[in-house]
């Protein structure tokens, strides 16, 4: 019997496989992110991966800037100015040229497009540089802010701009800089080296004889390597040599953090890559319940230094390498990076042939999925392992279970997409700003799941829960007439729709004003002072409603407070119009406030819930957002903010019945 089977394991299945690993990867130290680095944003960073949440240090524009070329002025100079009776301005004292992007002068709060102004010399006659005349002269009105990028716009200090186990974009790198980063705390990149080995095998170039195999393996398996994070080093061609084989994976195990060992892990009397991980370490399993690829081994190596580092003794038949990188490698290289590993849309279609499949592995199918008809359809490719070119023309592959002999032609399976995008895993909630959504986000990234929230304000949250637009909203909309939050809102805009109400946060509301008080602002009675302008909230939004309540008690119409119909989306909008100077208070959350460095007069109390439909709170992808709701570091996240009460979160408040 050849020496190398008695290193040979029998076939385990693939979890049991996993769960090896995994605990001499524990044991090791080396289950989770490898290490980080600070590096400039200008050295190369897409596809890299952030180890850390990039907050905003600074807001973006962070100043009042020109929207359009034109004059900047104070819109009450304009406001009778009409076709027939304009309005003449002396440049340099009540305008100002300004190009696109220039700071607006601080007496300014409007820019008059220059295409809407009449240059004029101080005789009236029309000027000959319409960007340096004298005067111009106005035929229509503008309302303040018109033609301006307030400060604030695009970003707001303290927002989150980046989850940390992200994959960097060009994009990505753009929103850092703009919020004020040079560089970012990275993962590091794992070094993988990669042995190619056998005797038959031939480099790239070389004349091919009888019995020769060009070596394209370690190009394939450096290319994954790459593309999921890792540096990938291709050595030379070992023959089927033991102590060279030996020899050199003993050295690249020095600096490399993982070692890919290719070809030799059979069973025959010149595959000694079994030997080879027992002798410097251990085999931890050789044989896995999968085809194409069960020969795979995984191990561990000791360094020099007594340090434990995995290898994996890949198969040498192609499909069988490009597999086991998929179920082995870039699983552990997004653990060493802090990505999310990749998951793949499934889609399900019914197969045009009747396959068989070994009953004791989990069989790997490749397929080309296409629409005829109304029918979605997979046609199995070529299953053979060395049949490299059915995972260049697959779509995807279906898992056969271990267990299952076949399936029929017609029946239904389930195929895993290549180059899925993110779709399945994104929650879209639409409703009422919150700061405690973007802790929310970071604690879902970490959890496979994207949260993407609009800005819709209550009722819009619960408008697009109705139109099926969005998985949650956030909502706090008091019902007058109760004193209560949310229900008699749920029952109005979804009548007959089955919806959970989830309590989040008790948050304190109040008025934001400039460090130190400087207008001297108590309460909403000095809403009503003619030298007091407000910055509001949208129409719908759970803060204006609140506000539109709190102004009737106390006996003050909306035309009585100066910038009532001046709107923000969100707080940190709304803080930012404060901190700029544009307004003088407006009402929000103390966190809104702390992030701008704004004082803050609470004045009330209340309840923000998540609004769930009942055919997703039961559903997989929100599970993780259940999870977070009852996890105890999440909460200490949240109660560390100003204002914030987090006994409800996650309580069932109410259920709606279809």
């Amino acid at each position: 019997m050849p020496q190398a089977d008695s290193f040979y394991l029998h076939d385990i299945p693939l979890e049991q496989a996993w769960q090896r690993f995994d605990q001499a990867l524990e044991s090791a130290g080396m289950n989770g992110v490898l290490g980080s680095e600070e590096v400039e944003l200008d050295e190369g960073l897409i596809g890299r991966v952030t180890a850390a949440p990039v907050w905003a240090l600074t807001s973006s524009p962070n100043y009042h800037s020109a929207a359009m070329d034109g004059f900047a002025l104070r819109s009450e100079t304009i406001h009778n100015a009409m076709p027939t009776a304009p309005v003449i301005l002396a440049v340099g004292e009540q305008a100002a040229y300004v190009d696109t992007g220039d700071p607006l002068p601080v007496w300014a709060n409007c820019v008059v497009p220059i295409e809407n102004v009449e240059p004029l010399n101080l005789n009236g006659a029309p000027a000959a540089n319409a960007r340096k005349p004298e005067q111009i002269r106005l035929r229509a009105a503008l309302p303040p802010w018109s033609h301006v990028r307030p400060m604030g716009e695009d970003i707001v200090a303290t927002q989150l701009i980046l989850p940390s186990g992200h994959v960097l974009r060009p994009v990505d790198l753009g929103a850092a800089a703009a919020s004020g980063h040079k560089a970012l705390r990275i993962a590091k990149k794992p070094a993988v080296a990669i042995f190619p080995t056998g005797s038959e095998l031939v480099a790239l170039g070389s004349e091919v004889r009888h019995g020769d195999i060009i070596e394209s393996n370690s190009l394939v398996l450096a290319g994954q390597v790459h593309s999921w994070g890792g540096i990938p080093h291709r050595f030379p061609i070992i023959p089927d040599d033991l102590a060279k084989i030996r020899s050199q994976v003993l050295a690249a195990a020095e600096d490399h953090d993982l070692i890919l060992l290719n070809a030799g892990s059979s069973a025959g009397a010149e595959d000694f890559s079994a030997q080879v991980i027992a002798e410097l370490g251990q085999v931890l399993v050789h044989g896995v319940a999968v085809r194409p690829g069960h020969p795979v081994i995984l191990g561990m190596l000791r360094r020099s230094d007594g340090k434990m580092i995995p290898i994996i003794g890949v198969p040498g038949y192609p499909v069988s390498a490009a597999l086991t990188g998929e179920i082995f490698v870039e699983p552990l290289l997004a653990r060493w990076t802090g990505r999310s590993p990749a998951r793949p849309i499934e889609i399900e279609a019914a197969i045009t042939r009747k396959i068989t499949s070994p009953a004791g592995d989990d069989d790997y199918i490749r397929v080309v999925v296409g629409r005829v008809g109304e029918r979605l359809l997979a046609a199995p490719l070529a299953r053979g392992a060395g049949v490299i070119t059915s995972l260049v023309r697959a779509d995807g592959l279906t898992v056969l279970p271990r267990g299952t002999q076949g399936v029929e032609a017609g029946a239904k399976i389930r195929v895993r997409l290549y180059r899925a995008p993110e779709l399945e895993q994104t929650i879209f909630c639409i409703g009422s700003h919150d700061v405690t959504l973007d802790l929310l986000a970071q604690a879902l990234a970490t959890k496979s799941r994207r949260l993407v929230s609009a800005n819709a304000g209550s009722q819009g949250g619960l408008v697009a829960l109705r139109r099926k637009e969005a998985h949650l909203a956030g909502a706090h909309l008091l019902d007058p007439a109760s004193g209560k939050y949310n229900l008699a809102a749920v029952r109005q805009y979804l009548a007959g729709v089955g919806v959970n109400i989830y309590g989040w946060v008790g948050r304190e509301q109040g008025l934001m004003v400039a460090r130190g008080n400087p207008k001297g602002i108590k309460g909403l009675t000095d809403l009503a002072r003619t030298d007091v302008i407000f910055i509001n909230r949208q129409r719908g939004a759970g803060t204006r409603v609140l506000l539109d309540y709190q102004l009737e008690k106390s006996g003050i119409t909306p035309t009585q407070v100066n910038g009532y119909d001046l709107e923000e989306f969100t707080h940190l909008a709304v803080a930012a119009a404060v901190a700029s100077g544009r307004a003088d208070c407006g009402l929000g959350i103390p966190a809104a406030a702390q992030a701008l460095g704004l004082d803050f007069i609470p004045l009330f109390h209340e309840h923000y819930d998540l609004i769930i439909p009942i055919e997703f709170a039961a559903g997989p992808l929100l599970a993780p957002l259940f999870e977070i709701m009852h996890n105890e570091t999440f909460k200490r996240d949240v109660a560390a903010l100003p204002g914030y009460d987090i006994s409800r979160m996650g309580t069932l408040i109410a259920e709606t019945a279809t």
